[in-house]
């Protein structure tokens, strides 16, 4: 039984990808990051999001594979993003079609605020 976990930016499934479907494996854990393209993403933030994930799971290691662990794996990934809004590693899409700014309003840098984003 496909096992899943779905959060504003996060999702997990107990699956694999095979020809563009999820595939259930109860062994195998696949994560959908930011389906909804609300963020801008470098490489390196993307990167660290997946190995933040990988920490999780260790961390997690040998309990059950339960909707509530994975979502507690969701929460602290969508907590893990927040802090990396909150210091300029990612950004929001502003061109995006989805803009609810749910994680906070986009700090934009003009000439009265100057340096206070950072």
């Amino acid at each position: 039984m496909l096992v899943k976990s779905t959060t504003r930016h996060v999702r997990i499934y107990t699956a694999e990808v095979k020809d563009n479907e999820l595939v259930d494996n109860q062994n195998v854990l696949t994560l959908d990051v930011d389906p909804d393209n609300e963020f801008n993403w470098s490489e390196d933030a993307l990167q660290k999001v997946y190995r933040k994930f990988d920490e999780l799971v260790e961390a997690s290691s040998g309990e059950e594979l339960s909707e509530y662990n994975l979502r507690r794996i969701g929460s602290d990934l969508e907590h893990f993003i927040r802090s990396l809004l909150n210091k300029g590693e990612v950004n929001y899409n502003l061109g995006g079609k989805v803009r609810n700014y749910s994680m906070g309003l986009p700090k934009v840098e003009s000439p009265d605020t100057e340096g206070k984003f950072m």
